[in-house]
Order: C-alpha cells, then structure tokens, then sequence
C-alpha cells in the first residue's frame, strides 16, 4: 500500500519520530512522508511511533491507498526533497 505520514509532535520528541518515519517512509517535507509499506510494516511503525508519541499531545496522520497510481499529488513551490530511486 502506498501511504503518506504526517506528524505533529512535541519538540522534544520530534528528532527520535523523525529518525524513526525514515526508516520506514521517504521525507518530502518538514513532518510529511511518503511510499509504499506492507501491512505488516506499517504496524510496526504504527506501535513503534505510539511508544515515542504523548497521546494527549502529539498527533500521527496516515492517509492510504492502495497504490500510488490512485493519488495524484500536484507540487507548487519548491519541492523540498525530490525521491529519486537508486539501484
């Protein structure tokens, strides 16, 4: 599935979270991320990011789809990371 991630979070927490989603997704923007995830990854970072979160304070966003072919996404402005693919 493809997902994108977005993030609020104390700042306090936000380098651990930031480490963490990189693990997982690909940076676009400030607390935003991005790709393709299985089920089973993507439940672990769910739990993973619970441990690092305050559930009264900090907030995870996840938007699904099944592939990225069903999102179209439109940049305006500077696209802050470009996601190139290396083999």
């Amino acid at each position: 599935m493809y997902v994108i991630a977005v993030y609020d979070i104390g700042q306090k927490r936000v380098g651990k979270m930031l480490k963490l989603m990189r693990q997982y997704l690909n940076w676009i923007q400030n607390s935003v991320f991005e790709g393709e995830i299985t089920e089973v990854k993507l439940s672990e970072l769910k739990e993973r990011a619970k441990n690092i979160m305050k559930a009264e304070n900090d907030s995870l966003i996840l938007f699904k789809t099944r592939q990225e072919k069903w999102l179209e996404k439109e940049i305006i402005g500077k696209e802050l990371s470009k996601l190139d693919t290396f083999l």
